[in-house]
């Protein structure tokens, strides 16, 4: 019969396998996130990830790539072992805000670790990167004395395509896509969580620039504050409009 997480041969407290690798676990379990908001995920069957970037993320069978809940680095991760009449164990993983997400496994179903390496990253096609090298250069299209911090801004979860300061002085995420979808949306949406964590840039704005944006993708980006531009690729490139027009 599978055991539960922390029981046995591993020392109190201690999760098995190593931080600098993935590790996956398929348990039987409970999560609650207390933060900004609260939210319950009752009892069921879930996938929970660790990366090696110390990220927790808990997945389930449905809902594609998209997460039920998870935590951010940079984060720590506590394991209280299962008292002796109890055969749950409690995951605690905290962020620097004190942001809570507690897992409480009530059984292990399986447990591995894995070494993946050096990932090469995400290689845009060429008119993806083309895009964000022209809108780098022309970035004053999005706004009047709008100005450019960096190209390809790294964070804990990939990097944002450009970071740019409003003429406000606002920061703001720009995401570059050759077509807008909603798994755009869902990264923009994923960036902004982070970056609004860091005192030094926060608040910060999104915008959904792509050629062509679906219909779906504008009505999740209006619900979450991001504005959406479509861009024209032929202006962009001085072979139409010298302003640069967007439509």
């Amino acid at each position: 019969m599978p055991r539960a997480l922390g029981r046995s041969d591993r020392p109190a407290g201690e999760p098995s396998g190593s931080l600098s690798r993935v590790r996956i676990v398929i348990a039987r379990c409970t999560v609650d996130y207390a933060g900004r908001l609260s939210a319950h995920l009752p009892e069921a069957v879930r996938v929970i990830m660790m990366k090696a970037d110390g990220s927790v993320l808990v997945h389930s069978d449905g809902g594609s790539y998209k997460p039920l809940n998870w935590m951010s680095p940079p984060c720590s991760l506590r394991v209280r072992a299962p008292e002796a009449d109890q055969d749950e164990a409690i995951w605690v993983v905290e962020n620097k805000a004190g942001e809570q997400l507690v897992i409480t496994v009530h059984q292990t179903l399986h447990e591995s670790a894995h070494e993946l390496g050096l990932d090469p990253g995400l290689r845009k096609d060429g008119v993806e990167a083309h895009l964000q090298q022209l809108l780098a250069a022309h970035v004053g299209v999005l706004g009047d004395q709008w100005s450019l911090i960096r190209r390809e801004y790294p964070t804990a979860i990939g990097p944002v395509d450009l970071l740019c300061r409003d003429g406000a002085g606002m920061t703001v995420a720009v995401e570059i896509k050759r077509r807008g979808e909603i798994d755009g949306v869902e990264q923009l949406t994923r960036y902004l969580e982070l970056l609004n964590r860091d005192p030094l840039l926060a608040p910060v704005a999104g915008v959904l620039a792509a050629q062509e944006i679906k219909p779906q993708a504008r009505v999740l980006a209006q619900d979450r504050g991001i504005r959406c531009v479509v861009l024209d690729y032929a202006a962009l490139r001085g072979q139409d409009d010298p302003g640069l027009r967007l439509f």
